[in-house]
């Protein structure tokens, strides 16, 4: 989209050459004649979303012609390169008017080809600052997720269940090896966050973490983004590119939803690991690797190795040691920590203090437990991270669950039988999960398998939670 600039000036003729000048040189220009006017287009277009590249402000203009009065608004722009113009032929007024805010200054007459000049300069010069600004913003972004991550004695994995204890515990003993980790279970328990810990545990942890996901880069490109190409490999390949297992070298590549990766890719990515050494597409220079793999999926991989559509071999070469992760419905007292942790988290990033950080009512909080999470943690930090964009005050109601699932919480039969209750909320999710257990157990004669499929867990999940709390 072409540059959109802003042209104020009190001379009619000069606006109309300007305007065609710029128009010429593939710009979108729009006139204004006084210097309130220019204020409230400019405000008017930011307010739109429509915000202006660009301005171009003469300094003697209507109703004062007083270039101070001018020189005084120029904070206005906020941050709008402005490109000042003069009749007034006047050193000292330049250097004023560019210690007031001004990006340049020209005078009057204009060089029409000069102008063009000093604007695709102030253009390509912003545009550089901003993306510098972005990348600033990213940097202390990640800097403050890090060193939250780091101040963690957990590894980045919230919650006290034995399912998560013993995975922080694996965790620990296994980062300091070589040996390759597998990660199995379902989307959104958190395996690249296993897979991130046990990086920078490891004496690797100064060197790469790449992470790849197989399932969302097309089967006919995995190859060149694995091992990269040089240039006249294929159509397209104009220079040589390094591949994401040269960018891994020394460090850990982690290679996410590896069971959707194409069988005729797996046979390459075996010959990898067996013999640490590849060959770029288009190169006949073999090239070493050291890299420590660890990779994750949420399918069932025996049985895709029994079907035909995973390789045995290249399974029994990456498993090594096997981190199985549990969905968030069969470790229901981790819930309540996690939210807690993304509303903190969420207060952090915004920059909240005490008077005006977001809390969640107590009912909020039962209804995040009774709620059934099929996307596990990632889908109940997207749904915290929406109710919490939309709240008005600084406190998540019902009414935001309500506004953003399209249902009523409040009819939640859960909810209702403990409304009234005074204990802690941990013991009312103890007391609730027993009660829930010993109706489903009643209801299906003590049939453990019918009873986990009407609680919407595993069996082995329900035997746990059976032994955890003595109902046998």
């Amino acid at each position: 989209m072409s540059a959109r600039i802003l042209l104020v000036d009190d001379e009619v003729a000069f606006c109309e050459l300007c305007s065609l000048w710029l128009q010429q040189a593939g710009y979108q220009v729009e006139t204004c004649f006084t210097l309130t006017d220019g204020l409230e287009t400019f405000q008017q277009a930011q307010n739109k979303q429509q915000a202006f590249d660009l301005i171009i402000h003469d300094l003697a203009l209507p109703p004062t012609l007083r270039p101070e009065d001018t020189l005084a608004q120029l904070n206005h722009y906020q941050g709008v390169p402005v490109l000042v113009l003069t009749g007034h032929d006047d050193r000292a007024l330049a250097v004023k008017a560019i210690e007031m805010g001004a990006w340049d200054f020209i005078s009057k007459p204009v060089d029409p080809e000069l102008l063009k000049i000093i604007i695709a300069r102030a253009l390509d010069k912003h545009s550089l600052l901003k993306q510098v600004s972005s990348l600033e913003h990213q940097l202390v972004q990640t800097q403050l997720e890090q060193s939250q991550l780091n101040a963690l004695p957990n590894f980045g994995l919230i919650g006290n269940s034995p399912a998560i204890q013993n995975t922080r515990e694996l965790i620990q003993r296994i980062s300091a090896t070589q040996v390759p980790v597998f990660i199995q279970g379902p989307s959104g328990t958190g395996k690249e966050i296993i897979a991130n810990a046990i990086h920078q545990g490891s004496d690797r942890s100064d060197k790469p973490f790449i992470s790849v996901h197989c399932g969302a880069i097309p089967a006919d490109l995995l190859e060149s983004e694995l091992f990269g190409y040089k240039k006249g490999a294929f159509t397209g390949a104009e220079k040589d590119r390094k591949g994401l297992l040269a960018t891994a070298d020394g460090g850990t590549l982690f290679l996410d939803e590896i069971g959707e990766m194409p069988l005729a890719m797996q046979v390459k990515l075996l010959r990898v690991l067996q013999e640490g050494n590849y060959y770029p597409l288009g190169s006949r220079e073999l090239e070493s690797i050291d890299i420590r793999l660890i990779s994750a999926t949420n399918r069932d991989v025996p049985a895709a190795v029994r079907s035909g559509n995973f390789r045995e071999d290249l399974y029994y070469r990456i498993k090594g040691l096997t981190i199985s992760t549990t969905c968030l419905d069969e470790r229901k007292e981790d819930i309540t920590p996690l939210v807690n942790y993304f509303i903190e988290l969420y207060n952090t990033k915004h920059k909240k203090n005490q008077t005006t950080e977001l809390t969640i009512h107590k009912d909020v909080c039962k209804w995040f437990f009774y709620t059934p999470w099929p996307g596990n943690v990632r889908e109940l930090k997207n749904t915290l991270e929406s109710a919490a964009a939309i709240c008005l005050k600084n406190e998540i109601t019902l009414q935001e669950i309500q506004l953003i699932r399209g249902e009523s919480p409040a009819s939640n039969q859960l909810l209702s039988e403990t409304e009234t209750s005074n204990l802690p909320l941990e013991e009312q999710v103890k007391a609730l999960e027993i009660k829930l257990i010993k109706n489903a157990l009643s209801h299906h004669q003590d049939n453990k398998t019918h009873s986990a499929q009407a609680l919407g867990i595993t069996r082995q999940g329900l035997i746990n939670k059976i032994k955890r709390y003595q109902l046998d």
